[in-house]
């Protein structure tokens, strides 16, 4: 019939090759498939899981220098390199072999990966709310991108009747106006599935747009729902009080720093001051202001109140 590399013999393979169903294309396509996807899946598995610890433990993603030969590429490449030392399977598919449109190591998945597990915890504390009620504390501040930024906060009671405060959402707002942070709040409440009538507490700072009594955010939120009692945030007045309470530290020390100076330049204000110093404790003895002590340790007369205040550093 001719030799085996005649039309004969090579008819006679591919219809032997047809016969045998591993070898149709159907089949290999078939388990090339399986292996590009369990691939994909071993690698976005590694990007989760890095991302998941990096999210719990509040550390940014991205490095300054993520190229090759960069000694540090950023927490998330260098996460990616440690689960890949513990699995020859993370460090060839992930590190070595992976297609550049594939990889799952772009800003842009990294987005969309933190963007679905927000989804997930928002529904595990909408699931873990259920039918309470509850309050909101809302703050909001401008960032270093130059965006204004709204936190929202809910607080409540859970079904052993314990306080839990949940971190709900952060949204980017045009501005700072009551109206526009009263819209981005029902907003917020709306995607959740929560009613605004359930609100029976809400906490902000002291500023004018968020506590007026007429078109403040406060007013705002209770013509909506009457029971949103308003409380100015203890956090915020805490704040306050450190702030003021460290500005007079500060000037405390600034005037002492100033008052040593002035008076160790010249030892004739020296003498000035513990003179000073002297009649003012002899004053304060001669009207029991000051308790002197008894016997041999008592100071008795001004001289030896400035013979004593001589010897003060």
């Amino acid at each position: 019939v001719g030799g085996p590399d005649s039309a004969h013999n090579y008819s006679v393979r591919c219809y032997e090759d047809l016969k045998t169903s591993v070898a149709h294309i159907d089949k290999a396509m078939e388990k090339r498939n399986e292996k590009v996807e369990t691939n994909s899946r071993l690698r976005l598995k590694t990007t989760i899981d890095a991302m998941r610890w990096l999210i719990f433990q509040a550390c940014s993603f991205r490095g300054h220098d993520e190229s090759a030969g960069s000694k540090n590429q950023g927490n998330f490449l260098e996460m990616v390199k440690i689960l890949a030392s513990y699995n020859k399977d993370v460090a060839g598919v992930v590190l070595e072999n992976a297609p550049g449109n594939a990889r799952y190591t772009s800003g842009e998945v990294q987005k969309e990966i933190v963007g679905i597990l927000a989804l997930e915890v928002q529904k595990a504390i909408r699931e873990e709310i259920g039918n309470a009620k509850f309050c909101i504390m809302v703050d909001e501040a401008r960032d270093e991108s130059k965006k204004e930024q709204m936190a929202v906060v809910l607080r409540f009671a859970n079904k052993e009747a314990e306080i839990i405060e949940r971190f709900l959402d952060l949204v980017h707002v045009n501005d700072t106006a009551a109206l526009t942070l009263k819209n981005a709040i029902c907003t917020v409440l709306l995607d959740n599935n929560l009613n605004v009538q359930d609100i029976r507490g809400q906490a902000y700072d002291g500023a004018s747009n968020m506590r007026g009594e007429w078109n403040g955010l406060k007013a705002l939120i209770l013509r909506e729902c009457p029971y949103a009692y308003y409380i100015h945030c203890m956090a915020h007045q805490l704040q306050l009080a450190l702030v003021a309470a460290s500005r007079e530290v500060h000037n405390f020390f600034q005037n002492a720093n100033f008052v040593i100076n002035v008076v160790s330049a010249s030892t004739k204000r020296s003498d000035e001051l513990l003179e000073n110093q002297a009649e003012e404790i002899a004053r304060e003895i001669e009207l029991g202001e000051l308790d002197t002590g008894r016997g041999q340790n008592q100071i008795g007369t001004l001289q030896e109140t400035r013979r004593r205040c001589r010897w003060i550093p």
